[in-house]
């Protein structure tokens, strides 16, 4: 094989492939020395080698050759890529089958490539070192959980360090052949979550890791965020990396995929057709791990085995992710990219923040709303990068499909829609990007983005003459009192521009709004003089 080539600023140019019991998957990624990846390829193809194996015991001939096929197509995208290490590795399937060596060979025969078989507690290592580089792990216990087709693996860490890893013949593919397919569907998944509950209990120490953060990777759980995603209105979520899915939610896919049949399934939004005969036995393996150590909720990681074979291959030694330092570094680059008014924006955003903490607590907000605040300020006017005209639309659809570290699918869309909303009409139950949304998210959006526009049009002449603004809550009004910059000039306009935006937060917070000038004037909505925005 040869010798990694360095690339610029020390990146190495890799390529994973992890040959698994339901599909092989490859990446190819420059990896850097601090352990960033930059995704170059992708490559996907399901010959679900863990077929019948628990009956036969090897690899079948027909999901050889279809896995012999794609590795070869993989080989080729690899080196065609400029990739100058091919790290391959094989799980579950391979190393329980009396034929894996026999596929070894013929892998390196037909295609040139060296598979690495790894050992169940392999394969937890490179799950919680891909989880520890994208996921804030130095404080508390965590457990990593990937379900394959084969197996289940746990990485229990503390502080950030590996405290266990767990291997066990819990698969989707092999759970399913076992026990779904024939009978009574609902007795069935009592029989296989029964199977799963008592091999949980063998092997992990449940008063341990009781309430410890729980992340999980792999198709079984892409395919959940997925589905979660589309069932709150967001399949046009770009991602679903950090999608953070509560165990009631769990619980309640769970049963109504199984009162489905495989060919009914097809049709679940967020799902993929090539696991809807897999997906329950999944996720019902994932809800007694959360059921066993009484965690609230499933975070989904977008990576895994395969982005922990780049980082292991680099020689990099992956540290905890600070989500908040890289959640702000890429809304800041955003804005950069999109040659935002930073003056203005970042105006925007202070005197935002000053309405909400004055009143966020008693409009019924949560302190993290601050944080989908402050982002949407810093990026509500970047869609002029576009065009001026309609530009609230057009940064609505820049921070939707923008790559945002450290924002969870939610949170994006979250922000994409309060940006939305700086300006124009208020969120409508009519508007496609809006009305699909859950109920509570809605109203999240309606009340942030009714800060916002009062705060944008506070600055409405883009010169910072309001340095602040005070505000007073009465059981009459809500009083906005604007504070002059020592050399503001005339006020006129701001004052203007923020009474004229001001009706949606009137009706989100239940009484008039008021903008109050420091000569005493109050303006209102209704003194709008007709004057486009």
């Amino acid at each position: 094989m040869p010798q990694t080539e360095e690339r610029a600023g020390g990146e190495i140019r890799i390529a994973a492939i992890d040959i698994g019991s339901n599909s092989i998957r490859q990446i190819i990624a420059d990896v850097s020395p601090v352990g960033s990846i930059r995704v170059v390829d992708e490559m996907k193809a399901a010959p679900r080698l863990g077929a019948g194996i628990d009956t036969t015991g090897k690899l079948s001939e027909v999901s050889i050759q279809n896995a012999i096929a794609a590795l070869a197509r993989m080989a080729a995208l690899a080196r065609h890529q400029g990739a100058r290490r091919i790290e391959v590795v094989a799980t579950s399937a391979v190393r329980d089958a009396s034929n894996g060596k026999v596929f070894i060979d013929l892998v390196r025969r037909e295609t040139g490539l060296h598979v690495r078989v790894l050992h169940g507690e392999d394969e937890a290592r490179l799950s919680f070192r891909s989880a520890l580089a994208h996921f804030e792990l130095a404080a508390g216990r965590a457990v990593i959980m990937d379900i394959g087709g084969g197996s289940l693996e746990l990485a229990l860490s503390a502080d950030g360090l590996v405290e266990r890893l767990i291997s066990l013949p819990l698969g989707t593919i092999r759970m399913t052949e076992q026990f779904l397919g024939e009978g009574d569907p609902r007795r069935a998944l009592r029989r296989l979550r029964k199977h799963v509950r008592r091999e949980l209990s063998e092997h992990v120490a449940a008063k341990h890791w009781r309430g410890a953060q729980l992340i999980c990777s792999g198709g079984t759980f892409t395919n959940l965020a997925g589905i979660y995603l589309a069932r709150r209105g967001m399949e046009s979520a770009r991602t679903v990396h950090g999608t953070v899915v509560p165990r009631v939610e769990l619980e309640h896919i769970v049963d109504v995929l199984n009162d489905m049949s495989p060919s009914e399934r097809q049709g679940v939004p967020g799902l993929s057709d090539a696991r809807a005969d897999i997906i329950v036995a999944g996720l019902a393996i994932a809800a007694e791990v959360v059921a066993r150590i009484e965690a609230r909720d499933v975070v989904v990681s977008a990576y895994g085995i395969r982005e922990g074979i780049l980082l292991e291959a680099a020689r990099v030694t992956a540290t905890s992710a600070d989500t908040g330092t890289a959640r702000t570094r890429s809304v800041r680059e955003l804005a950069e990219r999109s040659h935002y008014e930073e003056p203005h924006s970042k105006h925007v955003q202070k005197l935002a923040l000053q309405i909400f903490d004055a009143i966020g607590t008693r409009l019924g907000c949560v302190p993290d709303d601050r944080n989908l605040l402050a982002d949407a300020a810093l990026l509500h006017d970047i869609g002029y990068h576009i065009n001026y005209d309609k530009h609230h639309k057009h940064s609505y659809h820049l921070i939707q499909h923008a790559e945002l570290l450290g924002m969870s699918p939610v949170e994006q869309i979250a922000v994409a829609n309060i940006a939305r909303y700086h300006r124009g009409a208020p969120p409508k139950r009519r508007h496609a990007n809006f009305g699909a949304l859950d109920p509570a998210l809605r109203e999240t959006i309606r009340k942030l983005s009714a800060i916002l526009r009062v705060a944008d049009g506070f600055d409405r002449g883009h010169s910072g003459s309001i340095d602040a603004v005070k505000v007073r809550w009465t059981q009459r009004a809500l009083r906005l009192t604007a504070i002059p910059h020592p050399r503001a000039g005339s006020l006129r306009l701001d004052l203007w521009g923020a009474s004229r935006k001001s009706a949606l937060l009137s009706e989100v917070a239940g009484v008039l709004v008021e903008v109050v000038s420091p000569d005493g004037t109050v303006l209102t909505a209704a003194d709008d003089d007709g004057r486009p925005d």
